[in-house]
């Protein structure tokens, strides 16, 4: 059976913040065509079978430069270096849950 080329990307976490939030569901694309400021899904370097969002900084040499938005709370780039092609996934696209974000803390 051939892997669809969207699926669901559950956000946990807040390495990700503000752009992405815990508890929200993302579409991404299955794609290794990316650019930097893209959103991607990548294969974690430091953590066997975990997938992670990071936003692509850079190509370089070594790969893509992958960095979460929350520099205090995020494994990225900055502990493991540059990532292979072969560790991108797909690219974030499309929030779908919740319908609409909430502020504040209003229940």
């Amino acid at each position: 059976m051939a892997r669809l080329p969207w699926f669901p990307v559950a956000i946990a976490g807040d390495s990700m913040q503000p752009a992405l939030r815990d508890g929200e569901w993302w579409l991404a694309r299955r794609t290794r065509r990316v650019a930097p400021g893209d959103m991607v899904v990548i294969d974690h370097p430091e953590y066997s079978g975990l997938l992670a969002v990071k936003r692509v900084v850079r190509r370089d040499d070594a790969g893509w430069w992958v960095e979460g938005d929350n520099p205090d709370r995020s494994r990225d780039s900055r502990h493991f270096g540059a990532i292979p092609d072969s560790r991108i996934v797909g690219k974030v696209v499309v929030r779908y849950r919740p319908l609409a974000r909430r502020h504040g803390n209003r229940g």
